[in-house]
């Protein structure tokens, strides 16, 4: 899901009338990729919170330090 989507490209697809199919499909195709990768960094954040809520039981120093700063990297990247 790491596509690169080029605006230049998108808008000149636009702009070929016989090519409006292909820019209508492209659109769709960055919306869903935006949609998977939203899904995906929530199913994270919620799993790093788990383990976190496990690390802290298990008084896991190392472990809780691990997953809080992947946890933060993930929020800043929002």
């Amino acid at each position: 899901m790491d596509k690169f989507y080029s605006y230049t490209d998108f808008l000149r697809a636009i702009n070929q009338t016989s090519q409006h199919d292909h820019a209508e499909k492209l659109l769709n195709e960055i919306y869903l990729d935006l949609f998977l990768q939203r899904l995906q960094r929530e199913q994270r954040l919620e799993a790093l919170r788990n383990l976190i809520d496990e690390a802290l039981e298990a008084r896991d120093e190392s472990l809780f330090k691990e997953y809080a700063d992947e946890y933060v990297a993930l929020q800043a990247a929002e």
